[in-house]
């Protein structure tokens, strides 16, 4: 019987088949968990909103002498020429005079900024990552939030920047304007600002996931297949293309806004009202229809670069923060 047995079941027929050879019936890889925290986007963004102002303030420096409107008859100024006129009048150094007050400003604001964008577009896309209007919409949303925050400190900023001067730091100009203006000063250009901000971050957010999109499909050796995964270069070209063409659209409100933040400072016009109609009347009058669009190619050098520093470091602190939580849940 025994031998019958072993005739009928030979003994290679009852060896085990084999396995592939990634195969491991010991190791259980757990589900990362990609879901961030409210503080963690608060972190990544302010983090995000520093560096990128503090690398390209220059260039932002160079911008609003361009932008700001004198007293005295107006000629074309090109970059090298306001770039040399600073130099030459007030030294190096001039290029970085008001970056405290951007510090101070751009932390907190871009923390609510994109805080407020990704829990805004999570609600709005249904789940739908090519959600374009989501994009779109979550981008105003964000940017009605954070210019709150920010729009005091950027009028600080550009007062001190052709100021030439006139304030010796920070506080000296926040207790100076309190106590000359009031407290609405601060707020004179929030409805400019808010005005621009929106067409510009809507334009901004929309490109940005659509080019990241793209790049995702022609570079997939850079994405496998998960947005945590992306290679940091698609980052940095998605952002540079969404800022300098968000910055080139809305250029003509980046003047007025420039001109209500700067108004009684070293010659600049004051104005009545904090009215964008009456504002851009000046400026056409004053400089034509070419006035609106002072300054376009320094704010184009400035936010191409500047979103391409910030959506990387953005997306690098995330990817940081994602792989710690999943560190976390896998404990």
């Amino acid at each position: 019987m025994a031998t019958e047995a072993t005739t009928k079941f030979p003994e290679s027929d009852l060896r085990p088949i084999p396995q592939p050879p990634d195969f491991h019936p010991a190791i259980i890889v757990p589900a990362q968990n990609t879901t961030l925290k409210f503080w963690q986007l608060m972190v990544a963004g302010s983090i995000a909103g520093s560096v990128e102002h503090m690398a390209m303030f220059p260039v932002d420096t160079v911008k609003t002498h361009m932008q700001a409107l004198r007293s005295c008859p107006i000629k074309p100024i090109g970059i090298r020429q306001a770039f040399r006129s600073i130099i030459k009048t007030d030294g190096p150094s001039a290029l970085y005079r008001g970056i405290w007050a951007m510090g101070l400003g751009a932390g907190p604001a871009h923390a609510v900024y994109f805080s407020f964008y990704e829990v805004s577009k999570k609600f709005l896309s249904g789940g739908n990552p090519n959600n374009s209007a989501a994009h779109a919409i979550s981008g105003v949303f964000a940017t009605i939030s954070s210019d709150a925050v920010f729009t005091p400190m950027d009028m600080v900023k550009q007062r001190l920047q052709i100021g030439n001067g006139t304030y010796k730091g920070v506080w000296d100009c926040i207790k100076r304007v309190t106590r000359e203006e009031g407290f609405g000063a601060f707020y004179a250009s929030y409805r400019t600002t808010v005005l621009m901000n929106a067409p510009f971050t809507a334009v901004h957010f929309t490109t940005y996931e659509a080019v990241k999109r793209g790049l995702r499909e022609m570079f997939p050796e850079h994405a496998v297949g998960v947005e945590d995964e992306e290679g940091w270069l698609i980052y940095a070209t998605a952002g540079a293309a969404a800022g300098g063409l968000a910055a080139a659209v809305t250029t003509p409100l980046d003047v007025v806004k420039t001109q209500l933040q700067c108004q009684g400072v070293c010659g600049c016009d004051r104005f009545k009202s904090s009215s964008i109609s009456d504002v851009f009347r000046t400026i056409v009058k004053k400089d034509g229809y070419r006035g609106l669009a002072r300054g376009w190619l320094p704010r184009m050098l400035f936010h191409a670069p500047a979103a391409a520093i910030c959506w990387s470091t953005y997306e690098t602190v995330k990817s940081f923060f994602q792989d710690l939580n999943g560190e976390a849940n896998a404990a």
